[in-house]
């Protein structure tokens, strides 16, 4: 893994997703290495270099401290295209220093990752008048995270962080997605229930996006995915079954896009 030690000019930029209005991202990259992460796209990145390097901007604390006195309140989404709480922040705590920053200005915070190292953070977090929590989970089966997703907390640990946080009043949702390709109709039933059991209040849905160069980067990792990938027709199947149990669960379901 390449660090590298870098400046930032800016630290919140604006958001167009919805429910958010600025985006935190502490660091370029990602130890993650999710095989199916759609920020090299966005980013421009080639992907055979993605999971390779961590740009860290050791300075976005300072920047963020000066923004914030002028900024507009809103949400503010920790983070869009890296992951605030990968194995790098154990070392450079950029994602704690800045909220300490926003924590000053009490800013709205949503903060989405895939790592239970959020809960090193849980005396700042539960300190926010409004803050939501979304851990990301695509799969209950760690054998396949593993290959999927390397860098990532494995799967029981981010439902422990899930109820964690639950059990101490704080807004929490499971990103499900992307899904898996090889998650059948019939899985649907039992997975809705973990996330019950973990007490998750709500899950947002999201389908695996193939943008180029996914499709390949997945079945090169797992061959027997070939025939579920990029099948709108299962996944809007497996989308329907989840909203029906959802319902008889009574545990909110949303669509992320």
């Amino acid at each position: 893994m390449i660090i590298e030690e870098v400046k930032c000019k800016t630290a919140l930029s604006k958001s167009n997703l919805s429910g958010l209005d600025y985006s935190l991202n502490p660091y370029r990259g990602c130890e993650h290495n999710c095989a199916y992460c759609y920020v090299p796209n966005v980013l421009r990145i080639k992907r055979k270099s993605w999971g390779t390097f961590v740009d860290v901007k050791t300075n976005i604390p300072i920047v963020l401290s000066k923004e914030l006195k002028s900024k507009k309140r809103g949400v503010v989404g920790i983070s869009t295209v890296t992951d605030p709480y990968q194995p790098i922040e154990r070392k450079y705590r950029l994602t704690r220093y800045c909220l300490e920053q926003l924590l000053i200005h009490d800013f709205s915070i949503c903060i989405q990752t895939k790592s239970d190292l959020l809960l090193r953070d849980i005396d700042i977090i539960t300190k926010f008048s409004d803050v939501e929590v979304m851990v990301s989970i695509g799969t209950l089966n760690d054998s396949e995270r593993k290959k999927i997703e390397p860098g990532s907390s494995s799967i029981k640990s981010r439902l422990n962080a899930l109820q964690t946080f639950s059990d101490m009043g704080i807004k929490n949702t499971v990103f499900f997605g992307p899904i898996y390709p090889n998650i059948k109709k019939e899985d649907i039933p039992e997975i809705i229930d973990t996330f019950k059991t973990y007490n998750a209040k709500e899950i947002m849905v999201d389908k695996l996006n193939l943008k180029p160069g996914i499709k390949e980067n997945i079945l090169r990792i797992i061959p027997p995915y070939k025939n579920l990938i990029g099948n709108p027709d299962i996944y809007n199947e497996i989308y329907s079954e989840i909203i029906k149990i959802c319902k008889l669960k009574k545990i909110k379901a949303i669509s992320a896009f």
